[in-house]
């Protein structure tokens, strides 16, 4: 069989144009699957009742496409005053009355508890930057990028030690909880944007010097762990 010039590169060439649009669309209909099984149950219910109603627009109505946009807007709709209603001091009070009971469920609440606290950290923009910062991981010759959700202390020692959440590439909303003496924490002045950024691309996106030695093994005074707790 000829061989065909160019062909090797230019299947790669039109697989690696294609992808992040495959990609994005895969990401994209996986939000609007999630949106639509929560408002289907209601637009089921919708039709049903209008098809009784009024048989003649039955058979218009019993349309899988139909049936998936409407589900998407109404969730839609609902986050959106869901959404205005907790900035409204009548919805924050019943935020706090649904916390409060959650907070009643051991499990739940755990879990409940874990997320709000972890999305509301990765929503605030703090003055200090140096909250994103790099570790070794797995090893001393790797680094990954991190945030620092706590600065602790070691029993007995009084170590200081960084809580530091370690997201996954390209999801970072699921990760590793890695704790880090304070000393081995590798600032950055990154900001939670540009660390987002930097993850959920795969370091596509990134600055052209990033740090990588921890201050201490340069010689430089070592991080202060009053610079690594999160901003309130």
């Amino acid at each position: 069989m000829p061989r065909i010039p160019h062909l090797q590169r230019y299947l790669i060439t039109g697989l690696l144009t294609v992808f992040p649009v495959w990609l994005t669309w895969i990401v994209f209909e996986f939000v609007l699957r999630q949106l639509s099984r929560l408002g289907a149950p209601i637009v089921d219910a919708f039709f049903a009742v209008f098809s009784r109603l009024l048989p003649f627009f039955g058979v218009a109505l019993d349309h899988e496409w139909l049936r998936f946009v409407l589900a998407v807007l109404l969730t839609i709709a609902f986050l959106y005053g869901l959404g205005w209603l907790a900035n409204r001091v009548v919805g924050r009070q019943l935020l706090a009355t649904f916390d409060s009971f959650i907070s009643r469920i051991p499990l739940v609440q755990t879990i409940y508890g874990g997320t709000k606290k972890l999305l509301s950290m990765l929503q605030k923009k703090p003055e200090g930057t140096q909250r994103v910062v790099l570790i070794d991981f797995p090893h001393q010759d790797m680094k990954v990028i991190g945030f620092v959700t706590r600065v602790i202390r070691e029993q007995g020692s009084q170590r200081e030690l960084a809580a530091v959440y370690v997201p996954t590439t390209p999801n970072p909303t699921s990760g590793y909880l890695e704790i880090v003496p304070v000393e081995k924490v590798t600032p950055t002045d990154w900001t939670i944007d540009q660390a987002m950024a930097f993850i959920i691309s795969g370091g596509a996106v990134s600055p052209d010097h990033i740090p990588f030695t921890p201050p201490a093994e340069k010689g430089e005074p070592p991080t202060e762990a009053e610079d690594l707790k999160p901003q309130r």
